[in-house]
């Protein structure tokens, strides 16, 4: 090849090719022989010799053109992999379908039919429910991939796959089973396997056709979801399970024909019109709308085709309704095109009818689907009356208060009712029985007489609307007319119920099989382990009742009039809904944890569905368990009855050794569930009792259905355990026993229903008593015919037979000597203790286990008996003989406990205790051994010892193997502590042991070192056991070091002569009052985690612990330098008593985090918590005796920095345009109020700083009222501000700027005049109180200055400009200040800031060149942002304390320089709009240069800072994305948990509502739902942007995006945690435990981060997009939903506040008293607060970081 230079367009692109990837196939590659004639080889054909041409070249000139596919996207890539990993499954089905389940061979007694039968059902409706989740998944993709490839929901169509592949893997293996159950009717099994390979084959061709790289053509995906629904139809006619009507299919394909041919028509018209439309671009549009219209309705013809075989399936319904949807859609958008494109009448008047046509055509589609999802059934003559009484009437039920509406419903009432009763008697007429004629008359006489009662109430309410108890009087009529309806129709009705419990049933049970699939198949994705196996275990739980609920609803289908297949169906429904709640709960939780999107989607959506239809089924459950009575007593004593003769049935066939068991039964787990199970009948029957003989009959119902249902499980259970055991007596034994407990228990029912008919009868209740004893023992006879258990009976009876040994009068002589039967008592000693080891290991074993095991230790027990009784015979004392013969009887004793205990947990290895139980058995056993080998051994001195402690070691060493079994009653931490104690002990006696034993043996010196190793690996394994203990304690939250270290500092308090201060009393009193604040805090958080999250009591309990050891500390300081000394001796005492608080408070913290579940506990501690806060509140009031005005001055900062807060989240607000007035007003209506208000805030100025030299009453008058009026000030600017309207946001910022300005100078005014209070004239604080009082001044004028040229707008933007160089000049004098910042921060961030510089500085440049004031105001608000960025984050970069003294001092220096020569610009600025010449404009460019230069050096000193550490970050939009969907899922997580919340109940009181926390939970709710659409939308736009090009990767954008994408990611976290809180305080407020005030205060928050969110995302978006109008709308949600929380809580607050009634007395001083305490607590709640307010700004202040440096307001 050549290669030469080409023109750019005719160049040649080379990319990635995506080729066909095909299958394997085998086969074989050799070819037949052949033989040929050999006439081709003869020698005389001649031969040509010659060369080979030399090479030719040749050269292609033309058009280029792609042979490729374009490369694949993530959405696209990640689809491939979804269709990977479901063709792999795909074909794993097909492999399975290979060959049906092998089923053992099962027997013909009843329950084996029975079984059978129910699993056919099962089966089928599992199949039928996957086939339908099969056809549905499959319309969806092909609705889904029907548009362009750019605007397919890829996500969307990975989960249909993933729905299709997973349902495919269970449909496999139901259709294994089926086939094998129905194996013996000819041919069925195989013609089912092969259906169901045929649709494997569709599937897998459909998934072949939709892969992104296969570029297939579009009739190919048709084509082969055309083939799914027919293999689908197949499928479940083989099963015997298709659709019954097929009339109404062939109706179904031939109106999707009609919407097709009628779409066909629609098109020419359409393609008539672009013939004459004369704009290429309008006709092109034409054509393509009328080809999307073409191709959506040959998709509807398509997608009719694959549902047509489930239509009964909502799901596929829902699909075949979304395709008529893209029809409609596609026809709108032809007509609109040809509108566009046209004007002639005649052409669009074509187009028109043509559309109408398949208007009309869709409809009849979709009508007669609805038809069919009613079930086809006509409204009964009844029904529609019956439905219209029962919803009008509660409709006039909640209407009460509005006589007029209660009126007009009365009169559709009466409509409704005269069509009954006319009805009813139509019918008596047409009826022969002359019985039912008089029913239908006398009931239709009862609503008629019912009917006129409730006309004349109506009557009555329409002439005295105002009057209550006329309404009250319709609303009982309307009662009466319901109940006389029920009556009426209530046969009619209760069928009618049934029908929708049924068909509720049916939907549940599918959408639970969907759950379950779906579940399956996230298992692989899910990283939480946790999750997942609390998903698992609640999946399981529901797959044990899903069979109940089939066959309750196959009962109800073959015997719909029977009352007891009726309620069959309700109770099965009942006990579903529980477990099926659980899954719901569990799969919600579980998707954000998993990482496939497309099987998180999967579950997501199939968890929405199953809890849809469960709300359903509880529904119509209640309603049909209403209609049909409490008849659960009669439900019991059938179905007991039924169990009966199942019993005898086994028996029959077991006596002919027929009797098989079920697949999956196994002699343990029968034996087991039986065990298990004889606890829970006893239990029910018990409650069964008590409920009779109180005539409770609902109780009883409830009970007698308990019973029953325990009893089907006792039934099973004792049936398989005798189909599994091998004996032939047992198990006629174990059926006989069986079959009597179900007669007794029959008995015991009907004698608890006659107890209820006539309760208080002594003879009934005699004979229930005497019933029950005697179920109780056949219940006992039938345990004891469990195999394992007559073996240890038997070995109870050997130990008491050995026993009787005991009892003679003399001893027989000894025939040993004394060694010889002392060596054998030790050896029979040590074989019984290792054999009562062996029955407590066994007792968890199997039963064989458990039989050898009890039988060898009655052997090992009758050999250590008669050599207990020849040792007893060499006791010389008579004494001595009855001591060791009372041992011996003590370990008979001990042995039989043992027995008995382990018999009891073999039984039911789950029961409460029963291990510990055994346990203790064991010890007892191996302990009364001890007692009588010391007894007989007293000879040799610490051989007793030795012995026992070797004995007591083995018997304990197999407790060690199951750590996880209790063994005592110790909690957690008592077990620690009791461990770290006994370890000392252990560690001492070794040490002991070593040294006794080279010192009392000499001689046996070989032994001493083996003595001395075992010695020292003893001491280090208690030490590593130490080390874990110690760690574990501290991990568990132990309490008792706190304790102690708070005991320490109160003991500090006290010591001797403390350090010389080196402040003074107000220093240490603005610290105490911070730390005292702080555990005010940690208090009130610990209420709230008390209740929500117990486990985080630890930590909060060691804050609380660190700051009163800190606040001690200040205490015993402030003490010190109090005056007078009464004042230092009060502050102490205080500090004292609030320590004695906090260690009861740490105490109860540790108790509730032992036991989260402990109510008293929870109480304790709120009850502590509340003292706590009361006892801060008195170490605040002493300190405020020492300096009432410093603390007032505290207390007004406070303040001040809550209205700074709080106007930096308005300035946000106002920049992200969302400051809107709610009336009509003007800045006029307010002008007069801020100028008012600002003159008397300079009055109070002068009063404080003149108060600093006065007393301290002055000093406290001044700071209040200089805190009141800059309330005020701040209320009426930002009421101006507001009505301005949102229109120009940036005045609003210059107004709302200009008096935070002045409030943030009366901060510093304040804090000046708290330290200069008290001090002379010549003090250097003096100078500063001054300095700040100019500061004051000058930013009051310059307000003044603003609201007077707000209005004008020739000056309002050089106004701004020059507020703006005011405040950065103050803003100068801070940072040169050599106060320290209380944090740090990165160099990275500090570069980011100097980016706002340089953008404010060609703004800068921009407004001085344009002259126009909305210019200049932009670049002020800029300015003052840009500059006060850089300088807070150049101080705190440059005091990081890794920072060098060199750089530190290079970076402040550049940092002042930067802010002189951005002054010098902006006076530059200012200077041109007075006086515009070229010569000044020309300036601008020299002071620009040189605010730049500056910048330059600041970054240099910011990358100096980095150090050789510094890496690049990632993707910063990636980061971006991830954040913001994990934000929405916290929100969503969130919301879900506040769905589960519920009002707490409160005892009725006359006068008094319970709405206050509904309204809590809806605004809460609307507020979580808000923040999830705003987030989501927030990530919607961030797409936007990457897709515009605005946002990416590119290295030439990469620090601003990256600046961009945090901002984006600081701002989702902020209002997911925002939210989080929210729901948490909305919790705690419903329970009881928090304030309105933290419910505000969080709602308030939340507003704040939206609006930081807002500011985010619109830093480089388009504001006309899309995606910005929902951002938009968004924030205007939660905006709303967090005010109308807001204002419910103050409400309440302020209706609780008027609620008080306070208790005035009457005698003088305790009148005094009562004043004065009532003004300590209202100071007090005010300090509160103001110290919150602070709080909350230092939060926002810290976290509010992330705004692009153009936008980001003070951080101060």
């Amino acid at each position: 090849m050549l290669e030469e230079s080409v023109s750019p367009k005719k160049s040649t692109i080379l990319q990635q090719q995506f080729n066909r990837v095909g299958r394997v196939e085998h086969g074989s590659v050799a070819l037949p022989g052949i033989i040929r004639s050999g006439s081709i080889g003869c020698p005389d054909n001649t031969f040509n010799m010659g060369t080979m041409p030399s090479a030719q070249q040749q050269i292609t000139t033309g058009q280029m053109h792609r042979g490729h596919m374009p490369p694949l996207n993530l959405a696209q890539q990640a689809l491939m992999g979804t269709i990977n990993t479901s063709m792999q499954a795909v074909q794993q089905a097909q492999a399975d379908l290979g060959e049906v389940d092998n089923l053992p061979p099962l027997g013909q007694d009843m329950a084996s039919r029975v079984w059978v039968q129910n699993k056919v059902d099962e089966s089928k409706h599992e199949i039928h429910s996957q086939v339908d989740a099969i056809t549905a998944g499959t319309a969806s993709v092909v609705n889904l991939t029907a548009g362009d490839p750019t605007d397919t929901d890829y996500t969307a169509v990975g989960c249909a796959i993933t729905t299709i592949s997973s349902n495919l893997t269970e449909m496999s293996r139901g259709v294994k089973l089926l086939a094998a159950l129905v194996e013996d009717q000819v041919g069925s099994g195989q013609n089912l396997m092969g259906a169901a390979r045929t649709l494997t084959g569709a599937v897998s061709d459909l998934l072949r056709s939709v892969e992104p790289a296969a570029g297939e053509p579009r009739q190919t995906v048709l084509t082969a979801a055309g083939s799914i629904g027919q293999a689908s139809g197949d499928l479940l006619r083989h099963m015997g399970e298709g659709e019954t009507d097929e009339r109404f299919q062939d109706i179904l394909m031939s109106l999707a024909k009609a919407v097709a041919n009628a779409a066909a028509m629609m098109v020419l018209k359409a393609k008539n019109v672009a013939q004459v439309a004369e704009d290429t671009v309008l006709q092109n549009r034409v054509i393509a709308a009328a080809t999307r219209c073409a191709l959506s309705t040959s998709q509807l013809v398509a997608c009719t085709k694959v549902v047509s075989p489930t239509i009964s399936s909502p799901v596929c319904q829902e699909q075949l309704v979304e395709a008529g949807k893209l029809v409609d859609r596609s026809v709108e958008n032809c007509v609109e095109a040809c509108l566009a494109a046209t004007d002639e009448g005649e052409l669009l008047k074509q187009v028109g009818a043509a559309a109408n046509t398949v208007s009309q055509a869709l409809s009849d589609l979709l009508q007669h689907v609805r038809h069919y999802a009613s079930c086809g059934e006509p409204i009964g003559r009844y029904d529609q009356a019956t439905d219209t009484i029962m919803t009008v009437t509660e409709s006039i039920f909640t209407s009460m208060g509005d006589a007029g509406e209660m009126v007009r419903q009365a009169r559709v009432l009466a409509q409704a009712t005269s069509d009954l009763v006319n009805a009813m008697r139509s019918d008596a007429e047409a009826e022969v029985d002359v019985d039912n004629s008089k029913k239908l008359l006398a009931a239709a006489k009862l609503l008629a007489d019912a009917t006129a009662r409730m006309v004349e109430a109506a009557k009555g309410a329409a002439a005295y609307p105002e009057n209550e108890d006329q309404q009250q009087r319709l609303r009982e009529a309307a009662e009466g007319l319901r109940v006389a309806t029920n009556a009426a129709a209530q046969n009619a009705i209760k069928k009618k119920l049934v029908n929708r419990l049924e068909i509720a049933a049916k939907q549940a049970a599918a959408a639970a099989t969907q759950t379950i699939a779906a579940a399956q198949n996230a298992a692989a994705s899910n990283k939480n382990t946790a999750s997942h196996q609390q998903l698992v275990h609640s999946c399981k739980a529901v797959a044990d009742h899903i069979p109940q609920l089939i066959q309750g609803m196959r009962s109800n289908q073959a015997q719909p009039e029977e009352l007891s297949s009726q309620l069959a169906l309700i109770m099965a429904s009942q006990s579903f809904l529980q477990p099926g709640s659980k899954m719901v709960t569990s799969a919600k939780s579980t998707v954000p944890t998993v990482t496939d999107q497309a099987a998180a989607m999967q579950l997501g959506q199939c968890a929405k569905n199953l809890a849809t239809c469960l709300a359903e089924l509880r529904t119509a459950t209640q309603k049909a368990h209403e209609a049909c009575g409490p008849l659960e007593i009669d439900y019991a004593l059938n179905a007991v009855q039924t169990l009966r003769s199942e019993l005898q049935d086994a028996r029959m066939a077991a006596h002919d050794g027929q009797l098989k068991p079920l697949p999956g039964e196994s002699l343990e787990k029968c034996a087991q569930d039986l065990g298990s199970t004889s606890k829970a009948v006893g239990s029910s029957m018990a409650q069964l009792l008590t409920c009779a003989a109180q005539g409770n009959e609902h109780y009883t119902g409830v009970a007698a259905r308990e019973t029953a249902q325990a009893l089907r499980t006792l039934a099973q259970a004792a049936r398989g355990v005798a189909a599994s055991t091998k004996e032939p007596q047992s198990a006629a034994a174990m059926l006989d026993s069986a079959q009597y407990v179900m007669e007794g228990s029959a008995m015991l029912i009907h004698e608890a229903h006659q107890a209820l008919v006539s309760p208080g009868d002594a003879e009934s209740q005699q004979r229930l008593a005497q019933v029950a004893r005697a179920v109780s023992h056949s219940l006992n006879n039938c345990v004891n015919c469990l195999p394992g258990q007559k073996d240890v009976d038997m070995a109870l009876r050997s130990i008491g037979e050995a026993s009787k040994k005991l009892l003679v009068d003399t001893l027989p002589t000894c025939s040993k000597s004394f060694q010889e039967a002392q060596s054998e008592l030790n050896h029979t000693a040590a074989e019984l203790n290792h054999s009562a080891g062996d029955v407590v290991h066994s007792s968890r074993g199997t039963s064989s286990q458990l039989a050898m095991a009890s039988g060898k230790f009655s052997e090992d027990f009758d050999e250590f008996l008669d050599t207990g009784i020849e040792m007893a015979g060499h006791t010389q004392c008579q004494e001595d003989q009855i001591e060791v013969i009372g041992n011996l009887k003590n370990i008979s004793m001990a042995s039989s406990k043992l027995l008995l205990a382990a018999k009891s947990l073999s039984v039911d290895p789950g029961a409460a205790n029963a291990k510990n139980l055994l346990a203790a058995a064991a010890r007892t056993v191996t302990e009364s051994i001890n007692q009588l080998i010391t007894l007989c051994t007293q000879q040799a001195p610490g051989q007793k010892e030795c012995d026992n402690a070797l004995r007591e070691l083995e018997a304990v060493r197999g407790l060690l193997d199951n750590p996880s079994e209790p063994v005592s009653e110790l909690s957690y931490f008592d077990c620690i502590e009791s461990v770290m104690e006994n370890s000392k002990v252990l560690g001492e006696s070794m040490a002991g042991i070593s040294q006794h034993c080279k010192t009392g043996d000499v001689p046996a010196a070989h032994t001493h070192d083996a003595i001395a190793e075992a010695v020292q690996l003893m001491k280090e394994a208690v030490d590593d056991i130490m080390v874990t203990l110690n760690e574990a304690a501290s991990e568990g939250g132990m309490v008792g070091g706190m304790v102690e270290a708070i005991a320490e500092a109160m003991g500090r308090l006290n010591e001797g002569t403390p350090p010389e201060p080196e402040g003074s009393f107000v220093d240490y009193q603005t610290t105490m009052v911070k730390y005292s604040k702080a555990i005010a805090i940690t208090t009130q958080e610990m209420m709230t985690k008390s209740v929500t999250c117990p486990e985080e009591l630890g930590g909060l309990a060691s804050q609380v612990t660190v700051d009163y050891s800190q606040l001690a500390h200040q205490g015993r300081l402030a003490a010190a330098t109090a005056d007078p000394e009464e004042v230092g001796f009060q502050i102490k005492t205080r500090v004292q008593e609030l320590g004695h608080g906090c260690i009861y408070l740490v105490q109860k913290a540790g108790a509730l985090q032992m036991s989260p579940t402990d109510s008293f506990s929870k109480r304790e501690l709120i009850e502590c918590a509340r003292g706590v806060t009361e006892k801060v509140s008195m170490v605040l009031s002493a300190l405020q005796a020492g300096n009432k005005g410093t603390q007032a001055c505290i207390t007004a900062a406070s303040t001040v920095s809550g209205i700074i807060a709080d106007l930096d989240t308005t300035i946000m607000f106002a920049s992200a345009g969302t400051l809107n007035p709610e009336n009509e007003e003007s800045f006029a209506d307010h002008r007069e109020s801020i100028l008012k208000t600002a003159k008397a805030l300079v009055e109070d100025t002068k009063r404080l700083v003149s108060g600093a030299a006065s007393s301290q009453d002055r000093l406290a008058q001044a700071a209040q009222s200089s805190a009141n009026t800059i309330t005020m000030l701040t209320d009426v600017v930002k009421l101006g501000a507001t009505s301005m309207g949102s229109d120009d946001p940036e005045t609003q910022v210059v107004l709302i700027n200009a008096v935070r300005d002045v409030a943030k100078a009366l901060a510093e005014l304040i804090g000046a005049t708290k330290c200069a209070a008290g001090k002379p004239a010549d003090d250097p604080s003096m100078y500063q109180l001054k300095s700040a009082a100019k500061v004051m001044v000058t930013n009051v004028t310059s307000l003044l200055k603003t609201v007077k040229a707000v209005e004008d707008e020739a000056t309002r933007g050089t106004r701004a400009l020059e507020a703006t160089i005011e405040c950065i000049k103050q803003e100068l004098t801070v940072f040169q200040s050599k106060d320290v910042p209380e944090k740090s921060t990165t160099p990275e961030e500090f570069i980011r800031m100097t980016k706002g510089i340089t953008t404010a500085t060609a703004k800068a440049v921009a407004a001085g060149n344009s002259a126009q004031q909305e210019h200049v105001i932009a670049t002020a608000n800029l300015s003052r942002k840009a500059i006060s960025d850089m300088l807070t984050t150049c101080k705190q970069a440059a005091c990081h304390p890794e920072v060098s003294e060199e750089v530190r001092s290079k970076a402040l220096h550049y940092g002042s320089e930067c802010t002189t020569g951005y002054i010098d610009l902006l006076e530059q600025v200012l200077l041109v709009i007075q006086k515009p010449t070229a010569d000044q404009r020309q300036q601008l460019a020299v002071h620009s240069k040189c605010v730049a230069g500056c910048v330059t050096e600041l970054i240099q000193t910011a990358e100096a800072m980095k150090g050789s550490e510094w890496v690049d970050p990632e993707d910063p939009t990636v980061i971006a994305e991830t954040e913001l969907l994990g934000a929405a899922a916290s929100i969503e997580a969130a919301a879900k948990k506040l769905e589960q919340l519920k009002p707490r109940a409160k005892p009725k009181q006359a006068d008094e509502t319970l709405d206050f926390e509904e309204q809590i939970l809806e605004a809460a709710k609307s507020i979580a739902a808000a923040t999830s659409a705003l987030v989501k939308s927030a990530s919607a736009a961030q797409r936007e942007l990457v897709a515009q090009g605005k946002v990416g990767s590119i290295l030439a954008n990469a620090v601003d995006d990256g600046q961009w994408s945090h901002g984006l990611i600081s701002a989702a976290r902020m209002v997911a945690a925002a939210t989080s809180n929210l729901c948490e305080a909305a919790n705690a407020s419903v329970q009881g435990h928090a304030s309105e005030e933290k419910l505000i205060s969080s709602a308030k928050q939340v507003a704040a981060s939206t609006a930081q969110l807002l500011v985010a995302c619109k830093v480089k978006a388009q504001p006309d997009s899309e995606a910005m109008r929902r951002l938009q709308a968004a924030g205007n949600a939660v905006k709303r939903a967090s005010d109308n929380l807001v204002k419910a809580a103050q409400k309440a607050a302020f209706d609780k506040a008027d609620d008080h009634s306070v208790v005035v007395k009457t005698r003088f001083v305790g009148g005094i008293a009562q004043i004065i305490a009532a003004q300590e607590e209202m100071l007090r709640k005010e300090r509160e607060l103001e110290e919150a307010r602070k709080k909350l700004a230092q939060i926002r202040q810290q976290q509010y970081k992330f705004l692009p440096s153009e936008l980001r307001e003070d951080e101060r």
